[in-house]
């Protein structure tokens, strides 16, 4: 049995995965981005908490960890834009700690879109793939690459973290520090920004999150159909870039924002015609990731197994860990 962690910028999720791929069971709390670093871990302690209650835990082989990025994999710590209290938080060492964990197991580290990528390398829509870009599209931005047959998740864990390029070079500032990257366009949180400013609100006075807005989209609000253009076209741009950079396969878009279908991937796919123009660039597929929510789990559980040497399940090429 594969334990699993799952750490974003709305949840922290965990879970027990098989062998196969499946999720047994699985925990979640929302995530207290704007609190301190211990609450924080307390609410990681509370679903390891859950999960080492069931019995199917008594079988734990391995533990990986999937988290917003930035991580370092060799210190084993985070430091998530989305999350200001944790930096160089050494969330390796704290999991490890846990009672529950064995003794000896130390928890292998994965990027949350890396993991995503892990996941949908190992039983989702890129399955079987060569070369892909595995995009998730939440709270924030993040991405993963396959390159050669396997996840190139690089010296650090991350290489493909597609959300911190900039698109606009006089864009706004995004939290990383730069302006203009594809995170502040095509997140969650920057699709409802984008259209309270325009002067849209939402139906019946509730929250604006980008599932509100999609609501006001397929309802032909044009500020909210023109926040979802402008996240595809942002997209478009980062996803034309990294064609021309690695050539890719196959492009997989999962995460929260992407549960919005065709109110997403029709501007996306619109846009991307403009800027992959090369003939090795034109017509790569893009497609909605399989796993939906459960990929971050499931890849946070291929991390761990590979790093154990248990699973070829999400194989990495990196420059500092091995399969």
């Amino acid at each position: 049995m594969y334990g699993a962690l799952d750490i974003g910028g709305t949840k922290i999720a965990g879970a027990l995965v098989d062998a196969e791929g499946r999720v047994v069971v699985r925990s979640q709390r929302p995530t207290p981005a704007r609190e301190s670093a211990d609450v924080l871990m307390a609410a990681v302690t509370s679903v390891v908490d859950d999960l080492a209650a069931y019995p199917e835990w008594a079988s734990l082989s391995c533990l990986g960890i999937g988290s917003a990025g930035p991580v370092d994999t060799v210190a084993g710590t985070v430091s998530p834009v989305n999350i200001p209290a944790w930096r160089a938080f050494p969330l390796v060492e704290q999991v490890r700690r846990h009672p529950a964990v064995p003794r000896g197991m130390k928890p292998a580290l994965i990027g949350d879109a890396v993991a995503m990528t892990a996941a949908e390398h190992w039983t989702g829509a890129a399955k079987g793939v060569a070369n892909a870009l595995c995009m998730v599209v939440s709270t924030g931005v993040g991405g993963g690459l396959i390159l050669g047959g396997s996840v190139h998740a690089g010296t650090t864990g991350n290489a493909g973290h597609i959300g911190h390029i900039t698109v606009d070079q006089n864009g706004p500032v995004c939290p990383c520090g730069a302006r203009g990257c594809v995170e502040r366009y095509a997140s969650g949180t920057a699709i409802a920004a984008h259209a309270l400013e325009s002067g849209w609100a939402p139906p019946g006075g509730g929250p604006a999150t980008a599932r509100e807005v999609e609501i006001s989209a397929r309802g032909g609000d044009p500020r909210a159909l023109a926040a979802f253009d402008r996240a595809g076209r942002a997209l478009a741009a980062a996803i034309a870039a990294t064609s021309a950079l690695v050539e890719l396969d196959l492009v997989v878009v999962g995460g929260g924002v992407s549960q919005a279908g065709e109110m997403l991937f029709a501007p996306l796919r619109h846009h991307l015609k403009s800027y992959a123009v090369l003939d090795f660039t034109r017509d790569v597929p893009v497609v909605p990731a399989e796993l939906a929510l459960d990929a971050g789990l499931i890849g946070a559980a291929a991390a761990g197994a590979a790093a154990t040497g248990l699973s070829r399940a999400g194989a990495y090429a990196t420059g500092r860990t091995s399969a």
